[in-house]
């Protein structure tokens, strides 16, 4: 299915373990292990932002914002002097402190580079009658792509796509996707220069090497040839990140037409192809609201067909086999249901259940084959993965442990009789595996190379259930060395995300070695706002309820100490995003827990962002947070958990906040903001830093040694929190 937006002996797991969140009389017995000071060096002293005064009104309630100053008058342009100096003293700040800590970071980026396979290459997977690869050259950055004819004997790989060579002049290059044409001769990729996330599309003649005078310019990365040989993509809104429009190229006539238009700011736009290339489908969405199209690939100038309006106010998904739309949808149960269509008639009161919703089985993506449908699913928050015939049969793929990631992965060739999975755990790196449907059995094609050594039994994963303040089962998921004691001493890092219903699944990451190898515990908190535990864990961290979030983080570090995993003040926590506003509420309500907090690209400015209707991912956010613009309700609400509106003046743990100027998603001013905030307010002497990086967006680095530099900064942050200084 075409989503857009939106065995061996296992190895056996510690016990379920159940425990009550911890009172806060609890947390004030717990032994401190603050290790603040060991991240002190001799430092200049700290950048400080001036207080400008400056003042809003809404609903009749006053806000001060001192630090407004510090978002640019002019953005997206950032030319304002006093904001620039600003960032760049932060940054010298920041690199004064990893100067005195080099040794310590040099270190971990080198172990995170020797556990990456420099000549890594894929499995290859086959599409049209070609077979294609991608391949890493040792010191490459970035992949190149090659494909084989299939049907000449003789024939070599050729590259098709040499991402390296394409990077070269650039400090900042990701590549959004590509795609290739039906006749096999041109590919079209999209690439951003800049990591503002305005994508440029080119296309090249893969026979002669030529590039087409055709570029397409802000565009949303998407870019896909239909059967016609034209090209469709999605188009941004001048001067704002939402994309207005999915439009058709026709490469003849060098003429863009418009397919679907969304004039609702609140919704986004999204296309793809079903899986037998029979249709394209055309969705606009909102949080937890769907609307879709299809359109035949044979006549694309015809009025698409619609499946559910929005007005009927629940999310939806669409595949196409054999004469019939396949369908997950939340209309009459909230971990969705399957259902099928006539594709000559596809509108809602036609929909047929072909499996009903279920408490325990939540239905979270699918994709058709000629023969089977593949459906990705988790059972009380376990993944599975489960086939189903034509004929109404279906049947689960065994996996080798109990607790894993699998989701269907690379299958462009609708008639393939096997099904590609991905597979990991906490203990098993990134695995490839090939499902023969019809004998049910697992192939293994690609397990990840680790060159520096990997041995999976010095190590044990564990999920333990935490009973929340409100009663609440919160998932954690563990690793850690085997034959650690549970006495109280161990240094534990832990990461949450909590939103938008995207769920952290307990996968392998090599990089976290170096906290584990060290005898730090690292542990997901499956906190609220995901949809680890079905869809309504999901709604149960959002609009009204999203304090539940930070509550289920508090409390699953409370009860961590509780359990003699770790003791209060030796805990390190991380979060990207919106995490980095669960870090941000986190540090705002239990400070006393953490050695040292990395909020990355943090939303912590939650309250000023949901007013301003001009920034274009505000309208379709209001959904997720609720209109502060309109409803006072939502503004008392945002305004009592924002964190950058929360800070007082108190001591707050170490911490490591990250940005990047051209972020279209969290805007620089966020993580700026806040750190001109707590240096202001804070009355400890912790170490506070702040890395904008300049030249990037959310995502930061580019390529997988930048990316893999960034995370040695932060990992060296984190250790030294704990006082693991080697």
């Amino acid at each position: 299915m075409k989503n857009f937006g939106i065995k061996p002996i296992a190895l056996a797991l510690g016990a379920v373990v159940l425990v009550s969140a911890c009172t806060s009389n609890d947390k004030a017995a717990a032994p401190s292990h603050n290790h603040s000071n060991s991240l002190l060096t001799e430092l200049p002293n700290p950048p400080s932002a001036e207080m400008r005064e400056h003042e809003f009104t809404h609903h009749g309630i006053t806000v001060s914002d001192p630090w407004n100053w510090i978002r640019d008058q002019d953005y997206p342009t950032v030319d304002d002097q006093d904001v620039l100096g600003y960032l760049n003293e932060e940054n010298a700040y920041f690199q004064s402190w990893l100067s005195a800590n080099t040794a310590l970071s040099d270190t971990l980026f080198d172990e995170f580079k020797g556990r990456i396979d420099e000549s890594e290459s894929s499995v290859p997977w086959v599409s049209n009658g070609f077979e294609y690869s991608w391949v890493f050259e040792e010191g490459d950055e970035y992949r190149t792509y090659l494909r084989k004819d299939l049907s000449d004997p003789e024939a070599e790989p050729e590259v098709i796509l040499d991402q390296p060579e394409l990077a070269a002049s650039h400090e900042y290059f990701v590549l959004g996707g590509y795609s290739i044409s039906k006749d096999n001769r041109y590919i079209a990729y999209s690439f951003d220069t800049s990591g503002d996330e305005r994508y440029t599309v080119k296309v090249k003649d893969i026979s002669t090497g030529e590039y087409l005078d055709d570029t397409i310019t802000d565009t949303n990365g998407g870019a896909e040839f239909m059967k016609d040989g034209s090209l469709v993509y999605g188009a941004l809104e001048e001067g704002k990140w939402r994309t207005e429009s999915i439009n058709r190229y026709n490469l003849n006539t060098n003429e863009s037409s418009v397919l679907l238009a969304e004039d609702d700011d609140s919704f986004f736009l999204g296309f793809g192809s079903t899986s037998d290339g029979e249709y394209l489908l055309l969705g606009s969405g909102m949080g937890t609201v769907s609307e879709y199209f299809a359109l035949s690939q044979t006549d694309l100038s015809a009025e698409p067909r619609l499946f559910a309006s929005r007005d009927e106010g629940f999310s939806y998904s669409v595949d196409h086999a054999h004469g019939k739309f396949w369908i997950l949808a939340n209309d009459q149960h909230v971990n969705f249901r399957l259902a099928k269509v006539d594709d000559q008639n596809p509108s809602y009161a036609e929909w047929e259940t072909v499996r009903a919703g279920s408490d325990s089985v939540y239905l979270r993506s699918m994709q058709t084959f000629n023969d089977f449908v593949a459906v990705k699913e988790s059972v009380e928050g376990l993944e599975q993965i489960t086939v189903l015939s034509y004929n109404g049969e279906l049947h689960q793929v065994a996996f080798p442990e109990q607790v894993f990631t699998a989701s269907i992965g690379n299958n462009p060739e609708f008639t393939q009789s096997h099904l590609r999975l991905s597979y990991s755990s906490m203990i098993t790196p990134s695995t490839v595996y090939d499902y023969a449907v019809a004998e049910q059995v697992l192939e293994t094609r690609k397990v990840t190379n680790i060159p520096s050594g990997y041995d999976k039994t010095r190590y044990d994963t564990q999920r333990v259930m935490i009973t929340a303040r409100d009663g609440a089962q919160v998932p954690v998921t563990m690793v850690y060395l085997k034959g650690t004691e549970l006495d109280g001493s161990n240094p534990l890092h832990l990461y949450g995300y909590g939103a938008y219903g995207s769920g952290m699944s307990p996968r392998f990451s090599s990089v976290n070695l170096s906290l584990v190898d060290r005898g730090v515990i690292y542990a997901l908190a499956h906190v609220r706002g995901g949809d680890e535990m079905g869809y309504q864990w999901y709604l149960d961290g959002k609009l009204e309820q999203r304090t539940n979030t930070f509550n289920d983080f508090v409390d699953v570090a409370n009860s961590l100490v509780e359990l003699n995993y770790t003791s209060a003040g030796n805990i390190s926590a991380s979060g990207r995003s919106a995490g980095g506003e669960l870090m941000g509420a986190v540090t705002i309500q239990a400070p006393e827990l953490w050695s040292g907090v990395v909020l990355g690209v943090p939303f912590v400015d939650v309250l000023n962002t949901m007013l301003d209707a001009t920034l274009p991912l505000t309208p379709p956010e209001w959904s997720e947070w609720g209109n502060p613009i309109e409803d006072k309700a939502a503004f008392e609400l945002l305004q009592s958990y924002s964190p950058y509106d929360n800070i007082t003046a108190r001591e707050y743990p170490s911490m490591l906040v990250t940005g990047g100027l051209n972020d279209p998603r969290v805007t620089y001013w966020e993580p700026a903001k806040w750190t001109a905030a707590m240096r202001h307010y804070k009355t400890d002497d912790n170490l506070l830093m702040m890395r904008m990086n300049m030249g990037a967006g959310h995502f930061a680095n580019s390529g997988r040694y930048g990316r893999l530099r960034d995370r040695a900064e932060e990992y060296t942050f984190i250790l030294m929190s704990h006082g693991i200084a080697q």
